[in-house]
């Protein structure tokens, strides 16, 4: 497929333009590095990557051709891709942050000194796109011209990633016209590869990719490297790698907040509009939380953003926020028209599916999706579905899809200034213990709650489903320097700024048969609207041990729902919070005395307030 050479050609007539190599030549420090990234990876053909819909065209075109791809003819310009079956999930095993001093890296971290590290990768990248076209990706995160956006230039030898990357990020020529005509841009430099160098006349599979994987972040040089993996955020460099690890770490330099958080607007029957920021850990509920249709008449929920939040410090002291991205990687199975009504109007048309069945009509489907299965599916195995041989679609199968096509759309979703930030949500899934809603007694104490977070194990990640594991701030897997730095950079907030409230959410606690006692969805509105009229002074509320919570008679009660149910979700467990304050201190101790002063004073507070209660 592939005729391969000592030196890469120039590839040519790319949507009817030269986009080679030499189209970089005006972008001096873009062009070197790129020139000594291409004689290390030995790719046979260079691509400077448009961003135009013709080269989405040509590329899914390509990837077709190859099988790597399936034209979906339900839905407009709209295709599916099934991954290797190694090849599903973030490998946070073989993720690594590189710093010079393993303990600015963190108990949290995986570390190797940079210098180690990159003895192991320059073997790895030596001809590792031999064979292959080298596509150089310029994007940004956040609006160009912005001053929260950060840019990037991503080499990958992958063409699918281009294509998620055009829907996923502004990307393209506009990224390095920005660069040229800005004296202080810089980008940062993002090196992705398959791994699976092809020799001349070897035949490509479907979904090339390497058993051996590494993600690997270097925060003092800003610079991310990607071997073996093509799928989601392990290829897809400025999602969680520069958007979340690197930028944790440029945000504490700059004062500023790189955070795991979705960004939505409530809007009360009076038009007063506010803005909520919430960290969830993944597949725990972003999406549908960010999209969600309210249930109590005259309120609305608008979209900025469902899984990162940029937070800085405005002129007049309040926190603002951007949604860096520019495209929702979506959770498939669970979503569906009666949860999520928004998800599904938003992938109809310019969407990449990937790991989900394929319908024998030339759609898609996923458990959940519908009540029961159409007939005759395709699975994300690309093996006629038995429903004996498991689910259909992977349970962390995944949509591509631009948030521009969002019906719940905020007008201000691109304002390159951000919107205010009212109120911080923490949660994850518990099915025990946590209230449905608390507020933090301050800064300090909701900075705490977000570092005591701990939510039962999804798809999402590596390890046990269904398993409790500690969380911090939903950013265990994303943090870029040590936790407990991160804990004093929110900490360091207090007294400088007109701060948001904070919040503990729950919407996944059970009765005694391991029912929810919260109906969720678009339900959740009616917590939105507590903690909306909260941030007024409008309503009071019970002091606990763990923070404020809501009068029963002031949460609209849902349809449904008995007084009793209400009275358990609000219900706090006072030997219950004994066992996980412990759990928490227990959890904390990995930190040593890098762990703030201020948060062993919250587990002191917390302690004996709980003990106070009996």
């Amino acid at each position: 497929m592939f005729k391969n050479s000592k030196q890469p050609r120039e590839c040519i007539n790319l949507s009817r333009r030269d986009y080679s190599l030499s189209s970089l030549e005006k972008h001096k420090s873009i062009h070197q590095w790129v020139k000594e990234k291409a004689a290390l990876l030995k790719p046979d053909h260079i691509k400077v990557a448009t961003g135009t819909e013709e080269e989405f065209a040509e590329l899914t075109n390509e990837l077709i051709q190859q099988g790597a791809l399936v034209k979906l003819t339900k839905k407009e310009n709209s295709f599916l891709a099934f991954s290797d079956p190694s090849d599903v999930a973030r490998v946070e095993k073989q993720t690594y942050i590189c710093s010079e001093n393993q303990n600015d890296a963190g108990p949290t971290n995986n570390w190797k000194h940079p210098t180690e590290m990159m003895k192991i990768l320059t073997p790895l990248f030596d001809g590792s796109m031999k064979g292959r076209t080298m596509y150089v990706v310029p994007f940004s995160m956040g609006p160009i011209g912005s001053p929260f956006a950060k840019y990037g230039i991503q080499l990958t030898d992958s063409p699918y990633v281009v294509c998620n990357m055009k829907i996923m990020t502004r990307m393209g020529t506009n990224v390095l016209n920005a660069l040229e005509n800005d004296d202080n841009a810089s980008f940062i430099p993002c090196i992705h590869t398959v791994g699976a160098p092809l020799k001349e006349g070897e035949k490509d599979v479907s979904w090339p990719c390497n058993s051996t994987k590494y993600i690997v972040h270097f925060p003092d040089s800003r610079s991310i490297y990607s071997f073996g993996s093509g799928y989601g955020g392990n290829a897809l460099l400025g999602k969680k790698c520069l958007a979340l690890r690197i930028a944790s770490v440029m945000g504490r330099e700059e004062g500023w907040l790189a955070e795991h958080m979705l960004i939505l607007a409530v809007t009360n029957p009076q038009g007063e509009k506010k803005y909520f920021a919430a960290a969830f850990p993944s597949a725990c509920g972003k999406t549908n939380l960010a999209m969600l249709n309210p249930t109590i008449p005259g309120w609305k929920v608008e979209t900025v953003g469902d899984d990162i939040a940029w937070i800085r410090p405005g002129e007049d002291g309040r926190l603002y926020a951007i949604n860096p991205e520019f495209g929702f990687f979506g959770v498939a199975p669970g979503t569906s028209m009666n949860n999520n009504p928004n998800a599904i109007l938003n992938i109809q048309k310019n969407t990449l599916f990937t790991n989900v069945a394929l319908t024998e009509d030339g759609d898609v489907w996923w458990e959940g999706l519908t009540d029961s299965p159409p007939p005759n599916l395709t699975s994300w195995k690309r093996e006629k579905w038995d429903a004996k041989d498991g689910p259909a679609a992977h349970p962390n199968s995944r949509f591509t899809t631009p948030i521009s096509q969002s019906p719940t759309l905020d007008p201000d979703w691109q304002n390159p200034n951000g919107v205010p930030i009212s109120a911080f949500l923490f949660g994850g899934r518990r099915k025990t213990t946590v209230p449905l809603v608390t507020e933090a007694f301050d800064w300090s104490h909701g900075t705490f709650i977000g570092a005591s977070i701990s939510s039962e194990q999804t798809a999402a990640a590596e390890g046990k489903v269904g398993s409790l594991r500690h969380d911090p701030f939903a950013m265990l897997p994303f943090c870029g320097y040590n936790m407990a730095d991160y804990m004093s950079h929110w900490l360091s907030f207090a007294g400088k700024y007109t701060l948001p409230k904070i919040y503990y959410v729950n919407w996944f606690r059970c009765n005694n048969e391991g029912k929810y006692l919260w109906p969720g969805f678009g339900e959740n509105s009616r917590v939105l609207k507590w903690i909306f009229e909260r941030t007024n002074g409008q309503r009071d509320a019970v002091q606990t041990p763990i923070g404020y919570l809501p009068k029963i008679d002031d949460i609209d009660i849902p349809n449904g729902t008995s007084v009793e149910a209400m009275n358990e979700l609000l219900r706090v467990d006072i030997d219950a919070w004994k066992n996980e304050v412990d759990s928490i201190e227990e959890y904390l101790k990995m930190f040593g005395s890098r762990l703030p002063n201020e948060i062993e004073a919250q587990i002191r507070n917390l302690r004996e307030r709980l003990n106070n209660a009996n």
